[in-house]
């Protein structure tokens, strides 16, 4: 088995992640804040650890402000949705994933807020800039693309949002576990990631880290683990955005997946992944028939002749080597590489990944190319 579609979620995960999930679902694995028995206690305990471990791997001094979510998804609903103030105007990238898209299309719809699409291909320094109206407050952003690895620099989006006075909500969903963000150095309103891709946590957590003191209203409530005789939701981080029971499991797996990034660190991973992209650039543009869109940062996108990009990845599956096909969820994406009706074979490597893995992709390929031109 070869699997590399690691965009969508990582696999395999490190031992360690593997131990220490296992490890708190066996021996402590009580309902946080909710009771005061010893396995509460410890639970809580290693969710408060886990704030303090991802505060200081970006860089910020408030291990409060990280608030838990089911995924990034939801991490950008919420920022997005108890953010973004009716009447205004909101700039997005060119190659956001739907988990921004849609939000956005929502409250365009339901609160009167306008939208404009920033291009990524040039300088944003530029781009953005021309789009901004006296309404403009806000910039929503990828980092990274999830379709071909296009880079959006958070320096750049900082700078720019600092100039122009307007909130920065940043998704660093392919990005984060590549390559260092340092808040305190390029700083964002709020940044939202999940546990289970670059991170190596398991699925089912993810979080979004507020760096300003703006009061926003909540998206769901619920209980809370204190002042329970409060209609209200409490005013303070993180308790205000975390109604109900949190996965317990998926965020102690964050936690033991930041110890394994910062164990083998970010350079190193860096270093790997753009060798082993490069690698797979190099065998599929090396091939008749075949077109290599843009790549980076792990991913990277391809085509054969006419084949569809479902019948790639089932060639490829029928042989034990696991890719994605299709629009990944990023139709902006594919609008600037000319593939939104066609989609496009998707290769999404890990640290993980092996170099001799590649010799097998190349066998298969060949054969594909053999089979359908």
């Amino acid at each position: 088995m070869i699997y590399l579609d690691n965009a969508a979620t990582t696999f395999p995960k490190p031992q360690s992640v593997i131990d220490g999930t296992f490890e708190c679902v066996r021996k402590y694995c009580g309902n946080p804040g909710r009771s005061s028995h010893k396995l509460s206690v410890k639970i809580s305990e290693k969710i408060y650890e886990t704030r303090e471990l991802i505060a200081n791997f970006l860089g910020t001094e408030k291990p409060e402000n990280v608030v838990f979510c089911q995924n990034a998804t939801h991490a950008l609903n919420l920022a997005i949705k108890t953010t973004v103030v009716p009447g205004s105007h909101v700039l997005i990238s060119d190659i956001e994933h739907n988990s921004v898209l849609r939000p956005i299309h929502a409250i365009s719809e339901q609160k009167g807020v306008e939208y404009s699409i920033f291009d990524t291909k040039g300088d944003i320094s530029e781009s953005i800039p021309r789009l901004i109206k006296d309404n403009t407050k806000y910039i929503v952003s990828t980092l990274a693309s999830n379709v071909f690895g296009r880079e959006i620099s958070l320096k750049k989006l900082s700078d720019i949002a600092k100039k122009h006075n307007l909130t920065l909500i940043t998704d660093s969903s392919q990005f984060l576990g590549h390559k260092p963000i340092d808040l305190s150095k390029t700083p964002c309103a709020v940044l939202c990631a999940p546990a289970h891709k670059a991170l190596f946590g398991i699925q089912g957590a993810g979080f979004a880290v507020f760096s300003d003191d703006v009061k926003r209203p909540t998206l769901f409530e619920g209980g809370s683990g204190n002042d329970s005789q409060n209609l209200s939701m409490p005013e303070l981080l993180p308790e205000r955005f975390e109604a109900g029971t949190l996965p317990s499991p998926s965020i102690v797996s964050l936690f033991y997946g930041i110890e394994f990034i910062k164990k083998v660190g970010l350079c190193e991973i860096e270093k790997k992944l753009s060798a082993l992209t490069d690698r797979y650039a190099d065998l599929i543009s090396s091939m008749k028939n075949t077109f290599l869109y843009e790549y980076g940062n792990g991913v990277i996108s391809f085509n054969v002749a006419n084949v569809p990009s479902m019948i790639i990845a089932e060639e490829f599956n029928r042989y034990g080597i696991f890719i994605r096909s299709g629009l990944h969820c990023a139709p902006l994406a594919h609008k600037c590489i000319g593939t939104l009706e066609t989609g496009t074979a998707r290769i999404s490597l890990s640290y993980l990944n092996e170099f001799n893995e590649t010799d097998k992709f190349y066998k298969i390929l060949t054969s594909v190319c053999k089979k359908y031109c």
